[in-house]
Protein backbone atom coordinates (compact mmCIF):
# COMPACT_ATOMS: atom_id res chain seq x y z
CA UNK A 1 0.00 0.00 0.00
CA UNK A 2 1.54 3.38 -0.97
CA UNK A 3 2.03 6.11 1.62
CA UNK A 4 -1.07 8.17 2.38
CA UNK A 5 -1.61 11.22 0.17
CA UNK A 6 -2.05 13.80 2.92
CA UNK A 7 1.05 14.10 5.13
CA UNK A 8 0.81 14.04 8.89
CA UNK A 9 2.28 16.95 10.80
CA UNK A 10 4.66 16.63 13.74
CA UNK A 11 4.63 19.82 15.78
CA UNK A 12 7.77 20.78 17.69
CA UNK A 13 7.48 23.41 20.40
CA UNK A 14 10.35 25.55 21.67
CA UNK A 15 9.97 26.48 25.35
CA UNK A 16 12.27 29.48 25.59
CA UNK A 17 13.49 32.12 27.97
CA UNK A 18 16.06 34.69 26.86
CA UNK A 19 17.34 32.47 24.04
CA UNK A 20 18.07 34.30 20.79
CA UNK A 21 20.50 32.69 18.39
CA UNK A 22 19.95 28.95 18.63
CA UNK A 23 16.14 28.96 18.11
CA UNK A 24 16.51 31.26 15.11
CA UNK A 25 19.07 28.92 13.58
CA UNK A 26 17.03 25.83 14.43
CA UNK A 27 13.91 27.32 12.82
CA UNK A 28 15.83 28.57 9.79
CA UNK A 29 17.55 25.28 8.97
CA UNK A 30 14.37 23.26 9.54
CA UNK A 31 12.54 25.55 7.13
CA UNK A 32 15.29 25.21 4.53
CA UNK A 33 15.25 21.41 4.85
CA UNK A 34 11.54 21.40 3.95
CA UNK A 35 11.28 17.76 4.97
CA UNK A 36 8.57 15.32 3.98
CA UNK A 37 9.49 11.84 5.16
CA UNK A 38 8.04 8.50 4.12
CA UNK A 39 7.74 6.44 7.30
CA UNK A 40 6.04 3.17 6.43
CA UNK A 41 2.52 4.04 5.30
CA UNK A 42 2.77 7.55 6.67
CA UNK A 43 4.16 10.74 5.17
CA UNK A 44 5.41 13.19 7.78
CA UNK A 45 6.10 16.91 7.74
CA UNK A 46 7.27 19.14 10.58
CA UNK A 47 6.18 22.46 12.03
CA UNK A 48 7.93 24.39 14.76
CA UNK A 49 6.58 27.15 16.97
CA UNK A 50 7.44 28.86 20.23
CA UNK A 51 5.44 27.80 23.27
CA UNK A 52 3.50 30.72 24.81
CA UNK A 53 3.10 31.34 28.55
CA UNK A 54 -0.67 31.37 29.17
CA UNK A 55 -3.22 30.07 31.69
CA UNK A 56 -4.27 26.48 30.97
CA UNK A 57 -6.82 23.92 32.03
CA UNK A 58 -5.23 20.78 33.38
CA UNK A 59 -7.53 18.79 31.09
CA UNK A 60 -6.90 20.85 27.96
CA UNK A 61 -5.04 18.86 25.27
CA UNK A 62 -1.78 20.29 24.01
CA UNK A 63 -0.79 20.55 20.35
CA UNK A 64 2.82 19.37 20.28
CA UNK A 65 4.49 16.05 19.56
CA UNK A 66 7.74 17.22 21.16
CA UNK A 67 8.94 20.21 23.16
CA UNK A 68 12.54 21.35 23.51
CA UNK A 69 12.67 22.92 26.94
CA UNK A 70 15.05 25.77 27.75
CA UNK A 71 12.84 27.58 30.26
CA UNK A 72 11.38 25.44 33.00
CA UNK A 73 14.52 25.16 35.11
CA UNK A 74 13.56 28.58 36.44
CA UNK A 75 9.96 29.35 35.36
CA UNK A 76 7.43 27.37 37.39
CA UNK A 77 4.31 27.81 35.25
CA UNK A 78 5.97 26.43 32.12
CA UNK A 79 7.42 23.54 34.10
CA UNK A 80 4.00 22.61 35.46
CA UNK A 81 2.45 22.83 31.98
CA UNK A 82 5.09 20.44 30.68
CA UNK A 83 4.59 18.01 33.58
CA UNK A 84 0.84 18.06 33.01
CA UNK A 85 1.35 17.47 29.28
CA UNK A 86 3.57 14.47 29.89
CA UNK A 87 1.18 12.90 32.38
CA UNK A 88 -2.07 13.56 30.51
CA UNK A 89 -0.98 13.77 26.87
CA UNK A 90 2.20 11.71 26.57
CA UNK A 91 4.25 14.70 25.39
CA UNK A 92 7.94 14.02 24.71
CA UNK A 93 10.17 16.71 26.24
CA UNK A 94 13.86 17.55 26.36
CA UNK A 95 14.47 17.00 29.36
CA UNK A 96 12.59 14.93 31.94
CA UNK A 97 11.19 17.79 34.08
CA UNK A 98 11.10 15.82 37.33
CA UNK A 99 14.76 14.95 36.92
CA UNK A 100 15.63 18.57 36.13
CA UNK A 101 13.65 19.79 39.15
CA UNK A 102 14.89 17.33 41.75
CA UNK A 103 18.27 16.04 40.54
CA UNK A 104 20.46 18.91 41.61
CA UNK A 105 24.23 18.55 41.78
CA UNK A 106 24.06 16.89 45.20
CA UNK A 107 21.80 14.09 43.96
CA UNK A 108 23.87 13.62 40.82
CA UNK A 109 27.06 13.28 42.86
CA UNK A 110 25.48 10.70 45.13
CA UNK A 111 24.01 8.73 42.23
CA UNK A 112 27.27 8.54 40.31
CA UNK A 113 29.17 7.63 43.47
CA UNK A 114 26.66 4.77 43.75
CA UNK A 115 27.70 3.68 40.24
CA UNK A 116 31.37 3.80 41.25
CA UNK A 117 32.49 6.92 39.38
CA UNK A 118 35.56 8.61 40.89
CA UNK A 119 33.84 11.73 42.24
CA UNK A 120 36.19 13.89 44.37
CA UNK A 121 35.65 13.87 48.15
CA UNK A 122 32.58 16.02 48.86
CA UNK A 123 30.87 17.17 52.07
CA UNK A 124 27.52 18.94 52.54
CA UNK A 125 27.55 21.83 55.01
CA UNK A 126 24.55 23.46 56.74
CA UNK A 127 23.82 27.03 55.62
CA UNK A 128 25.38 29.95 57.44
CA UNK A 129 22.01 31.73 57.61
CA UNK A 130 18.39 30.55 57.50
CA UNK A 131 15.06 31.78 56.19
CA UNK A 132 12.92 32.76 59.15
CA UNK A 133 10.21 30.10 59.41
CA UNK A 134 7.86 28.89 62.13
CA UNK A 135 9.60 26.52 64.53
CA UNK A 136 13.02 27.31 63.04
CA UNK A 137 14.64 28.31 66.32
CA UNK A 138 13.19 25.33 68.17
CA UNK A 139 14.41 22.93 65.49
CA UNK A 140 17.90 24.41 65.42
CA UNK A 141 18.18 24.49 69.21
CA UNK A 142 17.21 20.84 69.43
CA UNK A 143 19.07 19.35 66.51
CA UNK A 144 21.63 21.69 64.93
CA UNK A 145 24.93 20.66 66.50
CA UNK A 146 27.92 22.91 66.75
CA UNK A 147 30.72 21.88 64.41
CA UNK A 148 34.24 23.03 63.63
CA UNK A 149 34.26 24.17 60.00
CA UNK A 150 38.02 23.85 59.81
CA UNK A 151 37.78 20.16 60.69
CA UNK A 152 35.50 19.64 57.70
CA UNK A 153 38.05 21.41 55.52
CA UNK A 154 40.82 19.21 56.88
CA UNK A 155 38.78 16.09 56.14
CA UNK A 156 38.18 17.19 52.54
CA UNK A 157 41.69 18.51 52.03
CA UNK A 158 43.04 21.69 50.46
CA UNK A 159 42.70 23.16 47.96
CA UNK A 160 38.96 22.66 47.60
CA UNK A 161 35.90 24.41 46.20
CA UNK A 162 32.99 25.72 48.25
CA UNK A 163 29.89 25.92 46.07
CA UNK A 164 26.08 25.78 46.33
CA UNK A 165 24.81 22.21 46.38
CA UNK A 166 22.33 22.98 43.59
CA UNK A 167 24.07 25.84 41.84
CA UNK A 168 25.10 26.66 38.32
CA UNK A 169 26.87 29.28 36.25
CA UNK A 170 29.72 29.53 38.79
CA UNK A 171 27.48 31.52 41.14
CA UNK A 172 28.73 31.40 44.74
CA UNK A 173 31.80 29.29 43.92
CA UNK A 174 35.00 29.96 45.87
CA UNK A 175 38.40 28.30 45.65
CA UNK A 176 39.58 27.43 49.14
CA UNK A 177 43.29 27.20 49.95
CA UNK A 178 43.19 26.92 53.75
CA UNK A 179 41.06 27.21 56.88
CA UNK A 180 40.94 31.01 56.77
CA UNK A 181 39.70 30.99 53.16
CA UNK A 182 37.05 28.47 54.10
CA UNK A 183 35.77 30.53 57.01
CA UNK A 184 35.61 33.73 54.96
CA UNK A 185 33.80 32.06 52.06
CA UNK A 186 31.36 30.27 54.36
CA UNK A 187 30.59 33.49 56.25
CA UNK A 188 29.72 35.13 52.93
CA UNK A 189 27.60 32.22 51.64
CA UNK A 190 24.34 33.45 53.19
CA UNK A 191 21.42 31.04 52.97
CA UNK A 192 23.00 28.63 50.46
CA UNK A 193 23.45 25.02 51.47
CA UNK A 194 27.03 24.40 50.41
CA UNK A 195 29.20 21.61 49.14
CA UNK A 196 32.89 21.53 49.98
CA UNK A 197 34.58 19.45 47.30
CA UNK A 198 38.22 18.51 46.98
CA UNK A 199 40.00 20.05 44.02
CA UNK A 200 41.60 17.77 41.44
CA UNK A 201 44.97 19.50 41.48
CA UNK A 202 47.46 19.09 38.70
CA UNK A 203 44.90 17.83 36.21
CA UNK A 204 46.04 17.32 32.62
CA UNK A 205 42.71 18.04 30.90
CA UNK A 206 39.47 19.83 31.72
CA UNK A 207 36.92 18.58 29.19
CA UNK A 208 33.34 19.66 28.70
CA UNK A 209 31.36 16.77 27.22
CA UNK A 210 28.14 17.84 25.46
CA UNK A 211 25.47 15.23 24.82
CA UNK A 212 22.34 15.47 22.65
CA UNK A 213 20.62 12.10 22.61
CA UNK A 214 23.33 9.61 21.58
CA UNK A 215 25.47 12.35 20.00
CA UNK A 216 28.44 13.83 21.81
CA UNK A 217 31.14 16.45 21.44
CA UNK A 218 34.23 16.95 23.59
CA UNK A 219 35.65 20.44 24.08
CA UNK A 220 38.87 21.35 25.85
CA UNK A 221 37.59 23.82 28.44
CA UNK A 222 39.43 26.70 30.11
CA UNK A 223 37.49 27.83 33.22
CA UNK A 224 39.91 30.74 33.79
CA UNK A 225 39.12 32.42 30.44
CA UNK A 226 36.34 34.96 29.81
CA UNK A 227 32.98 33.29 29.16
CA UNK A 228 33.22 33.69 25.39
CA UNK A 229 36.61 31.96 25.30
CA UNK A 230 36.19 29.06 27.74
CA UNK A 231 35.27 26.59 25.02
CA UNK A 232 38.62 26.37 23.25
CA UNK A 233 39.10 25.57 19.58
CA UNK A 234 41.68 22.85 20.18
CA UNK A 235 41.16 19.69 18.13
CA UNK A 236 42.40 16.12 18.40
CA UNK A 237 43.39 16.56 22.04
CA UNK A 238 41.97 13.22 23.22
CA UNK A 239 43.12 9.72 22.46
CA UNK A 240 40.53 7.30 21.01
CA UNK A 241 40.52 5.46 24.34
CA UNK A 242 39.79 8.66 26.28
CA UNK A 243 37.05 9.64 23.84
CA UNK A 244 35.39 6.26 24.25
CA UNK A 245 35.63 6.44 28.04
CA UNK A 246 34.14 9.93 28.19
CA UNK A 247 31.36 8.90 25.81
CA UNK A 248 30.42 6.08 28.17
CA UNK A 249 30.44 8.42 31.18
CA UNK A 250 28.35 11.06 29.40
CA UNK A 251 25.76 8.66 28.00
CA UNK A 252 25.48 6.87 31.34
CA UNK A 253 24.75 10.10 33.22
CA UNK A 254 22.25 11.35 30.64
CA UNK A 255 20.36 8.06 30.37
CA UNK A 256 20.35 7.60 34.15
CA UNK A 257 18.63 10.95 34.71
CA UNK A 258 16.48 10.95 31.57
CA UNK A 259 18.28 13.94 30.07
CA UNK A 260 18.24 14.30 26.28
CA UNK A 261 20.51 17.33 26.44
CA UNK A 262 23.20 17.81 29.08
CA UNK A 263 26.87 18.57 29.56
CA UNK A 264 29.41 16.93 31.83
CA UNK A 265 32.70 18.37 33.06
CA UNK A 266 35.52 15.89 33.62
CA UNK A 267 39.11 16.33 34.78
CA UNK A 268 41.86 13.87 33.95
CA UNK A 269 44.72 13.15 36.33
CA UNK A 270 47.16 10.25 36.33
CA UNK A 271 45.04 8.21 33.94
CA UNK A 272 41.72 8.73 35.78
CA UNK A 273 38.81 10.85 34.59
CA UNK A 274 36.99 12.55 37.48
CA UNK A 275 33.46 13.81 36.72
CA UNK A 276 33.11 17.04 38.73
CA UNK A 277 30.01 18.80 37.41
CA UNK A 278 27.36 17.03 35.39
CA UNK A 279 23.90 18.22 36.41
CA UNK A 280 23.73 20.69 33.52
CA UNK A 281 20.46 19.86 31.71
CA UNK A 282 20.19 23.44 30.47
CA UNK A 283 23.78 23.85 29.25
CA UNK A 284 25.41 26.61 27.23
CA UNK A 285 23.58 26.85 23.92
CA UNK A 286 24.47 30.32 22.67
CA UNK A 287 26.91 31.26 19.97
CA UNK A 288 28.53 33.69 22.39
CA UNK A 289 29.71 30.72 24.44
CA UNK A 290 30.11 28.00 21.84
CA UNK A 291 31.32 29.99 18.78
CA UNK A 292 32.96 27.41 16.45
CA UNK A 293 31.11 24.56 18.20
CA UNK A 294 27.71 26.23 17.77
CA UNK A 295 26.78 24.69 14.37
CA UNK A 296 27.42 21.19 15.73
CA UNK A 297 24.96 21.85 18.54
CA UNK A 298 22.22 23.11 16.21
CA UNK A 299 22.58 20.13 13.87
CA UNK A 300 22.59 17.71 16.79
CA UNK A 301 19.42 19.17 18.30
CA UNK A 302 17.76 19.03 14.88
CA UNK A 303 18.69 15.38 14.32
CA UNK A 304 17.55 14.20 17.74
CA UNK A 305 14.33 16.23 17.81
CA UNK A 306 13.33 15.16 14.30
CA UNK A 307 14.02 11.51 15.12
CA UNK A 308 12.02 11.66 18.35
CA UNK A 309 9.10 13.52 16.79
CA UNK A 310 8.98 11.49 13.57
CA UNK A 311 9.13 8.11 15.29
CA UNK A 312 6.88 9.19 18.16
CA UNK A 313 9.52 8.16 20.65
CA UNK A 314 7.65 7.32 23.85
CA UNK A 315 8.21 9.51 26.87
CA UNK A 316 9.58 7.82 29.99
CA UNK A 317 8.26 9.84 32.94
CA UNK A 318 9.89 7.47 35.44
CA UNK A 319 13.56 6.63 35.68
CA UNK A 320 14.97 3.12 35.59
CA UNK A 321 17.77 3.20 38.13
CA UNK A 322 17.43 -0.41 39.24
CA UNK A 323 19.05 -1.70 36.05
CA UNK A 324 22.10 0.47 36.69
CA UNK A 325 22.21 -0.50 40.36
CA UNK A 326 22.15 -4.19 39.47
CA UNK A 327 25.40 -3.66 37.58
CA UNK A 328 26.82 -1.41 40.31
CA UNK A 329 26.27 -4.12 42.93
CA UNK A 330 28.33 -6.74 41.09
CA UNK A 331 32.00 -7.46 41.77
CA UNK A 332 33.04 -6.39 38.28
CA UNK A 333 35.88 -3.87 37.88
CA UNK A 334 34.72 -0.30 37.32
CA UNK A 335 35.68 -0.37 33.63
CA UNK A 336 33.42 -3.37 33.03
CA UNK A 337 30.60 -1.81 35.01
CA UNK A 338 30.92 1.30 32.85
CA UNK A 339 30.62 -0.88 29.75
CA UNK A 340 27.37 -2.24 31.17
CA UNK A 341 26.03 1.21 32.00
CA UNK A 342 26.91 2.45 28.51
CA UNK A 343 25.08 -0.48 26.91
CA UNK A 344 21.95 0.48 28.88
CA UNK A 345 22.42 4.08 27.75
CA UNK A 346 22.74 3.17 24.09
CA UNK A 347 19.58 1.13 24.37
CA UNK A 348 17.84 4.04 26.11
CA UNK A 349 18.78 6.41 23.29
CA UNK A 350 17.91 3.90 20.52
CA UNK A 351 21.33 4.55 19.04
CA UNK A 352 21.11 2.09 16.14
CA UNK A 353 17.63 3.23 15.12
CA UNK A 354 18.71 6.87 15.38
CA UNK A 355 21.75 6.31 13.16
CA UNK A 356 19.62 4.51 10.57
CA UNK A 357 17.01 7.31 10.61
CA UNK A 358 19.64 10.00 10.06
CA UNK A 359 21.25 8.06 7.21
CA UNK A 360 17.93 7.46 5.45
CA UNK A 361 16.15 10.77 6.01
CA UNK A 362 18.62 13.52 6.96
CA UNK A 363 21.28 13.15 4.31
CA UNK A 364 20.78 16.77 3.21
CA UNK A 365 21.17 18.29 6.67
CA UNK A 366 24.92 18.86 6.49
CA UNK A 367 24.72 20.72 3.19
CA UNK A 368 21.65 22.73 4.15
CA UNK A 369 23.21 23.74 7.48
CA UNK A 370 26.45 24.67 5.74
CA UNK A 371 24.56 26.97 3.37
CA UNK A 372 22.48 28.46 6.17
CA UNK A 373 25.51 29.32 8.32
CA UNK A 374 26.86 31.40 5.46
CA UNK A 375 23.66 33.44 5.16
CA UNK A 376 22.60 36.88 6.36
CA UNK A 377 19.95 35.16 8.50
CA UNK A 378 22.61 33.32 10.46
CA UNK A 379 24.67 36.47 10.90
CA UNK A 380 21.60 38.30 12.15
CA UNK A 381 21.02 35.54 14.72
CA UNK A 382 24.58 36.02 15.97
CA UNK A 383 24.13 39.78 16.10
CA UNK A 384 20.91 39.51 18.10
CA UNK A 385 22.61 37.43 20.77
CA UNK A 386 25.58 39.76 20.94
CA UNK A 387 23.27 42.74 21.40
CA UNK A 388 21.63 41.06 24.39
CA UNK A 389 24.93 40.49 26.22
CA UNK A 390 27.50 43.11 25.23
CA UNK A 391 27.61 46.91 25.46
CA UNK A 392 26.72 48.76 22.28
CA UNK A 393 30.25 49.81 21.46
CA UNK A 394 31.24 46.11 21.26
CA UNK A 395 28.34 44.87 19.15
CA UNK A 396 30.08 44.95 15.79
CA UNK A 397 33.44 43.61 16.96
CA UNK A 398 31.97 40.65 18.83
CA UNK A 399 29.46 39.92 16.08
CA UNK A 400 32.29 39.78 13.58
CA UNK A 401 34.44 37.62 15.85
CA UNK A 402 31.75 34.99 16.37
CA UNK A 403 30.74 35.18 12.72
CA UNK A 404 34.30 34.47 11.61
CA UNK A 405 34.40 31.48 13.97
CA UNK A 406 31.33 30.08 12.21
CA UNK A 407 32.93 30.69 8.82
CA UNK A 408 36.02 28.82 10.03
CA UNK A 409 33.71 25.95 10.92
CA UNK A 410 32.23 26.06 7.42
CA UNK A 411 35.70 25.77 5.89
CA UNK A 412 36.56 22.81 8.09
CA UNK A 413 33.20 21.16 7.48
CA UNK A 414 33.47 21.52 3.72
CA UNK A 415 36.99 20.05 3.74
CA UNK A 416 35.93 17.11 5.91
CA UNK A 417 32.92 16.29 3.76
CA UNK A 418 35.00 16.52 0.60
CA UNK A 419 37.59 14.16 2.07
CA UNK A 420 34.85 11.74 3.09
CA UNK A 421 33.29 11.82 -0.37
CA UNK A 422 36.68 11.19 -1.98
CA UNK A 423 37.28 8.16 0.24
Amino acid sequence: MPPQSTPSVRRIGLSLGADDCWPLCYEGILSDLDLELALGKERVRFEVERVPIVPFSLRAPQRYDLVIDRLTHWYDLSREWIKKSILLDGLYVFNNPWAVQSMEKHTSYCAMMRLGMPIPETWLIPPKEYEDKPDLNTTLQRYAKMFELGDVGDAVGYPAFLKPFDGGGWVGVSRIENRDDLQRAYDASGKFVMHLQASVEGYERFVRCIGVGPQRRFVNYDPTAPLHARYTKEKDFLSPADELHLEKVLLTINAFFGWDFNSCECLSKDGTWHPIDFANPCPDSQVTSLHIHFPWLIKSILRWSLFCAATKRPVRPTLEWERFFEIADTDLPYAEKLDGYAALARDHFQTDAFDAFCEEHLGDLDEVAWEYFGSDRARDAVHRKVRSLFPEHEWESFTEMFWQDIQAWREEDAAERAATAKR
